[in-house]
Parts: C-alpha cells; structure tokens; sequence
C-alpha cells in the first residue's frame, strides 16, 4: 500500500445533521458532536468496547481471508419502543453485495450485557430518529453489526466486496477503535453524479451517516504500521430500514 495524505473528515453541527444529509447525502459527527446529538458523555459508550474484544471470525468470506471477526443482531424501533428481535440471518441482494450477497450468513449474536447498556439504546433511538427525519417516522428495522478488521495476515478489507449500497435507508459507521494501522479511509461517493469525498476517521465515536439511496461508500484495506504488532480497525454498524428485514 502506497503512503497516502489522510485527510480528516468534515465534521457536521449536530443541529445541522438532518439538513446535511438532505443536501450532500451523508454527514459525519465528531466525538464532541456525537456528545451533544446524543445528549450522553462518551463514558456511555465505553462500556461497549469490550464487546469488541471477544467476536468470533467471519467464516463466510470468499476472497479466502482470515481478517474480519462479528457479531450480528437485529432490532425494530418504533417510536421509542426498542425490541430486539428473535436472531436471525444477516441476508442482502446480490444486486447490493456482488461478492456476499444472495446467501444466508448466520453470525453470533451481540453479548446480552451490550445491548441492555443505555447508551447502546440512546444511540439506536437517534439513529432510528435520524432515518425518520429523512424518510418520515415509521417503524425501523434495524441491523447492527460489530467488526474487527485486522492485519494479522498483513492487510484487511473492511468493504471486500469494494464501493456499495446496502440496499437499505439509512447506514452509520462508528468509529470505535484503530490499533498500529494505516489505511482504513473512508470514500463517500454520488450514486448518480460525479462528486466523491475521502477522509480518514481516526477519532474514537466519531460517526458518518450515509442516505444509502443517494451515496455508495467503501474503506480502503488496512495494514500495520509497524510490523510484528497487533493492528486492527474496530467499527460499529448500523443499517436503519423501512418495511421488513431485508430477505423477507
């Protein structure tokens, strides 16, 4: 991987958040502006990172890796009522993942202990109140996925299956950890136009927002910046749909 400038992301004012993704189809909050959307200190969150220590490999990835770990679990949100919903697979189109889609990948779900935290649900509320600022209030159905890329094997694709839509309505990367890496850029592109955006998110909760249906996004592999150590990119993702699961 060749040196590359990291440019830091162009933060969003959380009280221009929804106006933003109206216009550029996607915004990002700093730690300081995930502060304030939230209305919690980071310390809410905190407890969540141990989850990310104990996630079992991906068995399903087809380029042959050994570099991704996750878990998996799937809410409805409904106003303010959260539920977690009975586990099931995590399932998308091919038309929307060329390299996994079209099949039925069944992960572990996320440690009890994590989704009882009370940040864990201020922040799925948001999200799913963020969706109904942009698509109308509804009923979400919501995904949630934990990753751990690393470079253990010398490099890690956090998007292997490369630029995409999640063919859902709205997406959040939370930026949860990076650990003796480089790389990991974020690339944020028009679905139907010319412009694009690159930055890097190296600040822990710092959050990017996507309109899955106006942008397609991907990160760039990662490797370890000094060899013989431990590196990893650990993020948060959350899918926020209207109507049903997607392979229902």
């Amino acid at each position: 991987m060749s040196a590359a400038v990291a440019f830091a992301p162009p933060a969003t004012d959380p009280a221009e958040l929804t106006e933003t993704l109206r216009t550029q189809g996607y915004a990002v909050l700093s730690p300081a502006g995930v502060v304030r959307w939230l209305g919690l200190p980071l310390a809410a969150l905190d407890p969540l990172k141990d989850g990310w220590n104990d996630l079992p490999p991906d068995e399903y990835l087809k380029d042959g890796g050994h570099y991704r770990q996750r878990r998996h679990s799937c809410f409805t949100i409904d106003g303010d009522a959260l539920a977690q919903v009975p586990h099931r697979a995590h399932w998308q189109p091919v038309e929307y993942n060329a390299l996994h889609g079209g099949m039925q990948r069944w992960f572990a779900p996320m440690a009890p202990a994590a989704v009882a935290q009370a940040g864990w649900q201020q922040l799925m509320r948001k999200l799913a109140d963020c969706a109904s600022a942009l698509h109308g209030t509804q009923r979400w159905f919501v995904e949630a996925h934990q990753f751990r890329i690393d470079t253990a094997e010398g490099i890690g694709r956090p998007t292997p299956e490369g630029a995409h839509r999640d063919g859902v309505d709205l997406v959040a990367v939370m930026l949860v950890a990076r650990q003796n890496i480089k790389g990991g850029e974020t690339r944020v592109f028009e679905a139907a136009g010319r412009r694009g955006e690159r930055f890097t998110m190296t600040e822990p909760w710092s959050l990017l927002l996507l309109d899955d249906a106006r942008v397609i996004h991907e990160s760039t592999p990662i490797q370890p910046v000094v060899e013989g150590r431990p590196g990893y990119r650990d993020t948060l993702v959350v899918t926020c749909r209207s109507g049903a699961f997607q392979g229902d």
